[in-house]
């Protein structure tokens, strides 16, 4: 059986060296940490995806998506069956400096983080290797 990987997109959105995390309430992801995002809706283009659900788990308006990185995310479960197999599209993108966040959609919760910080949080593998790439550009 061919397993075609569902688009999804998430946005990173940093400030003063801190980056807003939201604490996933459902799966994939469920009680981690992670950038806003979510699945793409049909005809969405990625970067559409990204700034659509970045708004609806902040409030924030965002724009300006940069792809920044890609990732082939597959789930399995304890026998081997693929239960979920999603094709990420990471976007930098750019807000209002006033603009304030609150956790809506499928956000228990939300914050802005450190590396540091970042590094201590229960996250997926991608969003670490971001939040690491980024600390190191800008450093």
């Amino acid at each position: 059986m061919t397993y075609n990987p569902r688009p999804a997109s998430s946005a990173i959105l940093e400030r003063n060296g801190r980056f807003l995390l939201v604490l996933r309430s459902n799966p994939p992801s469920a009680d981690m940490y992670a950038f806003p995002g979510g699945r793409a809706e049909d005809g969405e283009t990625p970067a559409d995806a990204a700034l659509r659900e970045f708004k609806e788990e902040t409030g924030i308006s965002a724009r300006n998506p940069r792809l920044f990185e890609t990732y082939d995310l597959r789930s399995h479960a304890a026998d081997g069956t693929l239960t979920s197999h999603f094709l990420l599209s990471v976007f930098l993108v750019d807000a209002d400096e006033d603009a304030v966040a609150e956790a809506a959609d499928d956000a228990a919760a939300i914050g802005w983080y450190t590396v540091e910080e970042v590094r201590a949080l229960p996250v997926p593998a991608s969003v670490l290797e971001c939040v690491e790439r980024l600390a190191a550009e800008n450093a």
